[in-house]
């Protein structure tokens, strides 16, 4: 059945939007006025998605704020239709503003609201949905709400943490990169001319000749460097799109010295915390642990994940897998085989994560100390090497004087 948008107004002359599946447009007004709406606009569609999608992205806090309005809403006995129509009326957002309409529409012509959450991956994530549909079946969807956005909350200000820890070594090595770049493009040409003389007699410093060579290329073909810079962006870009280029993204990050190890933790953490929620709001295990391994971020630990699924449909134990790929502390693992035993796996891998995020920060903590200084190290020895390159040919030509 096709779909239509439109756009209409209710009794009191508010503008509604939303989108229903009708045969023709006249099929559209006849379902508005039973909902005692007045067609203004009806246009058909391949779906509400590629409308409402060409407007800007929900931000996470956004949705977190979402999931825990509408559980309060719930929670003190306003009925489901009138709380979306809050949430509607009081987001700022206008691509949440349309979902949560079109939500709205489908929860009264029946449909359960995780089906229509569902239909907006983009908006809504599958663990949200999946956890939406549990609450929905087994009575308790204002816990269910309430934990989503909790954790959605959780999950944004640990990326916020991560990101503002390397914020300022990004900033270090950008810095030093154009003062490093200025030096030799616009300080060290100066130079030239003074050494002639040391040139020509053939006792030029072979640092100094470098790094002459080095200023007058960037001089003559600095735009072919920043032009191939920009393409190999674009190149790289492109690559860690495909399949292969985030396997080898993902890769190379647990490659990395130190800071591997610590981002493979982080994921551990996230797919702890986002099973053991799946698994306390009633999701069956095998469901929760497809969805966990997606949310865990990296796709190594997704494999390692897909195969503990293959032994948890065979009867077997869901620790001995994740041991045997490598990627999982140890001691993780052992909690993780505990839960198992003792039956209490949603409420065992939240503390795991708790308790790995807090040692996997104090790391991250650790090595974001140790590598300002390192890199304004770097930097110093840099502009160090560039200014006694200048230096010695001078005061080789002030003694020969």
């Amino acid at each position: 059945m096709p779909m239509f948008a439109y756009t209409a107004r209710d009794m009191s002359g508010k503008q509604v939007t939303g989108t229903v599946e009708a045969n023709a447009e006249r099929d559209v007004a006849a379902l508005l006025s039973e909902k005692s709406l007045f067609p203004v606009e009806v246009k058909a569609g391949t779906g509400a998605p590629q409308a409402i999608f060409g407007r800007r992205r929900v931000k996470p806090q956004a949705m977190a704020m979402f999931y825990s309005q509408l559980a309060a809403l719930l929670r003190a006995g306003v009925p489901m239709i009138r709380s979306l129509t809050v949430m509607a009326d009081q987001t700022s957002n206008a691509t949440l503003n349309e979902v949560i309409g079109d939500i709205r529409a489908r929860v009264e012509e029946g449909e359960s609201i995780g089906d229509a959450m569902a239909r907006y991956p983009k908006v809504f994530n599958e663990m949200g949905c999946n956890m939406v549909r549990a609450g929905t079946e087994g009575g308790f969807l204002e816990d269910a709400l309430d934990r989503v956005g909790k954790f959605t909350e959780m999950q944004e200000d640990l990326k916020g943490r991560t990101i503002s820890a390397m914020a300022y070594p990004i900033f270090l090595f950008s810095v030093g990169s154009v003062v490093l770049t200025t030096l030799l493009v616009f300080f060290v040409p100066k130079f030239d001319p003074m050494f002639d003389r040391l040139r020509k007699k053939g006792e030029m410093p072979s640092a100094t000749e470098a790094l002459l060579a080095t200023s007058t290329f960037l001089q003559n073909y600095g735009w072919v460097v920043l032009v191939a810079i920009v393409v190999a962006a674009f190149a790289v870009r492109a690559k860690i799109r495909t399949e292969s280029g985030k396997d080898l993204v993902d890769r190379f990050k647990l490659k990395i010295p130190v800071l591997g190890e610590i981002l493979m933790n982080l994921a551990v953490a996230r797919f702890c915390r986002v099973l053991g929620t799946l698994l306390n709001n009633g999701v069956p295990i095998l469901q929760s642990l497809d969805i966990a391994g997606t949310a865990a971020g990296n796709r190594l630990l997704q494999e390692s994940v897909s195969d503990a699924t293959e032994n948890i449909r065979s009867g077997e134990s869901l620790a001995t897998p994740l041991r045997a790929s490598g990627h999982f502390p140890a001691s993780v693992v052992e909690m993780i085989s505990v839960g198992e035993e003792s039956n209490s796996l949603d409420t065992v891998l939240p503390e795991i994560a708790d308790s790995l995020e807090k040692v996997t920060f104090r790391r991250l903590d650790l090595f974001v100390r140790l590598l300002e200084p390192v890199m304004l190290l770097i930097m110093a020895l840099l502009v160090l090497g560039v200014v006694l390159a200048l230096i010695v040919p001078v005061l080789k030509s002030s003694s020969q004087i």
